[in-house]
């Protein structure tokens, strides 16, 4: 009993040292670009969904076990080197455009409180050189994280914390991640983030953190001995059970759901309400934020999705006294949904059986769900919401 209280004291003065000199390192510094330049680093620009070391000559013929999409095998021996990374992006208006949205290989959206939303980027199979702005944790996006294997990357900015059922940064203490596969920024060292003021002008600091993907791998490997395998051996991937994937319809197969739409709170509708236009050429479903285009900053492209999934769960207030009103989704068990995929819309029971299970999805006969290879995004909406097709 004394270890373990010694042992959380120490932990305690680590991180409140740690949070202390971060503040003041970037507080110090407002200028972000300025700052980037006066110690030699230049964050890369990226491409987009294109690895800019792969070659693109290479074959596809390696499917990525998150989403099932086609890569060269030069890319497949960079994924197998490392384990899944979820980095927590805002999405509220001042935080358009993000950055990195449509390098993820899936994201996970829901309210974080106040009917803004809140996108959970998971990355494994492709990188990312800009990505963000990285925002607080949710408890409920913690515990869609832990299905993806034992010890994914979680990188975020602090966290809700009140004394209560929406505690994010208790619960990642108390299910064993602490300084090990979390990636707090006010525990990771610039430059694994950095703030960019220029990025987004005339944002509020809080809007203006970014991160890299390849840099908080390689801050994994080499300060916490995380690379596919944990310190102990043990792989990553040991319980993960992906979904499964199939190629896309033929043109003429594809259906003629040519339209999602649906919002978070209603209230919100108008800078929060989203829709989906599929577009039958490419098989793809191109999102609209707020009435607008969705773009990634990066690219300055629209961002579409291969799937787009709805699931319905409780929503229920967290009762915790935080003053902007934390919330909490079931997201264990079961509950109904639809899956949009090929032109189609197929009604569907989403089940998770605990905390470190994936999302599964059934038809109406029972029967899973193939998913087409590409970007599959996640939309949690509470029950008794309405969706439109």
């Amino acid at each position: 009993m004394i270890n373990k209280k010694l042992a959380l004291v120490i932990f305690f003065v680590v991180f409140l040292v740690t949070l202390y000199l971060s503040y003041s390192f970037f507080s110090a510094n407002a200028d972000g670009s300025a700052l980037l330049s006066q110690i030699g680093y230049k964050p890369p620009v990226s491409n987009g969904n294109k690895t800019p070391s792969a070659n693109e000559s290479e074959p596809k013929t390696e499917a990525c076990p998150l989403n099932g999409k086609l890569y060269g095998k030069s890319q497949m021996q960079k994924w197998e080197q490392r384990r899944p990374l979820g980095v927590m992006i805002e999405n509220s208006t001042e935080a358009r455009p993000q950055s990195g949205l449509n390098s993820a290989d899936i994201i996970y959206e829901a309210v974080a409180e106040g009917g803004i939303t809140r996108f959970l980027a998971i990355f494994y199979c492709n990188d990312a050189s800009y990505v963000g702005p990285v925002r607080s944790a949710r408890i409920y996006f913690v515990k869609l994280l832990q299905g993806y294997g034992d010890y994914p990357l979680y990188a975020h900015v602090g966290g809700a914390n009140t004394d209560g059922p929406a505690d994010a940064l208790g619960e990642i203490d108390d299910i064993g991640w602490g300084l090990y596969n979390d990636l707090n920024q006010f525990a990771v060292p610039f430059p694994n983030f950095w703030r960019d003021y220029e990025r987004l002008p005339n944002r509020v600091t809080e809007h203006t953190v970014y991160t890299n993907t390849t840099k908080l791998w390689d801050f994994a490997k080499t300060k916490r001995n995380l690379t596919n395998v944990d310190k102990k051996g043990v792989a990553w991937d040991q319980q993960f059970k992906p979904w499964t994937f199939k190629d896309d319809a033929k043109q003429g197969e594809r259906g003629s759901a040519d339209k999602i739409g649906f919002g978070f709170w209603d209230q919100f509708g108008a800078d929060y309400g989203v829709t989906w236009n599929y577009d039958k050429v490419t098989n793809s479903y191109k999102r609209v934020n707020g009435g607008q285009p969705h773009l990634d900053k990066n690219t300055g492209k629209q961002i579409e999705a291969k799937n787009v999934i709805v699931i319905f769960a409780n929503e229920s207030p967290a009762n915790d006294g935080y003053p902007g009103g934390h919330i909490l989704y079931k997201l264990t068990g079961s509950g109904e949904g639809i899956v949009f995929e090929n032109g189609k819309a197929t009604k569907v029971t989403w089940n998770k059986k605990d905390e470190e299970s994936q999302l599964t999805f059934f038809d109406q006969n029972g029967k899973g769900i193939d998913l087409v290879r590409g970007l599959t995004w996640v939309e949690i909406l509470p029950i008794g919401n309405e969706v439109t097709y």
